[in-house]
């Protein structure tokens, strides 16, 4: 699985003119499920992310995890993720899992990330999503596993 993480002060989603998630501070997570992608790379991705130290401490230095600092996640599907860049102009994306295991995938994921203890928001699987948010930092972070 992939995922692109970034720190914010608030985060939001919005579908067709409703806004479907929301949270203040914490982590906006982009993710996208690979062809061949398995619930074990979730549990260990949402593990990772959640005690990812990259949150401030009283001294100021990224030393904190979201579960340290009480934050939330919103967790949004974006297989664009997958992107092949290596030939043409325009990206491919057949290495991303088939929507029905991508949709299963992110669900579990996001269900992961609950597990651990984290109060997680969604955006809608397949949805053309806006997605609003405000970096913190900017603190940006590519993961995959």
């Amino acid at each position: 699985m992939r995922a692109l993480i970034q720190r914010v002060t608030e985060a939001s989603v919005t579908v067709e003119g409703e806004k479907i998630g929301e949270i203040g501070p914490g982590l906006l997570i982009l993710v996208c499920a690979m062809q061949g992608d398995t619930e074990a790379q979730a549990d260990k991705l949402a593990a990772k992310i959640a005690k990812l130290r990259i949150f401030k401490d009283e001294a100021d230095k990224m030393n904190r995890s979201l579960l340290d600092a009480g934050g939330a996640a919103l967790v949004v599907s974006q297989f664009t993720l997958a992107a092949d860049t290596a030939r043409g102009n325009r990206p491919g994306f057949s290495t991303a899992a088939a929507p029905e295991e991508g949709k299963r995938l992110y669900d579990y994921f996001a269900d992961r990330m609950a597990v651990q203890g984290v109060a997680v928001a969604t955006g809608q699987f397949a949805a053309d999503m806006k997605v609003a948010l405000v970096n913190d930092g900017p603190v940006t972070i590519w993961m995959e596993v």
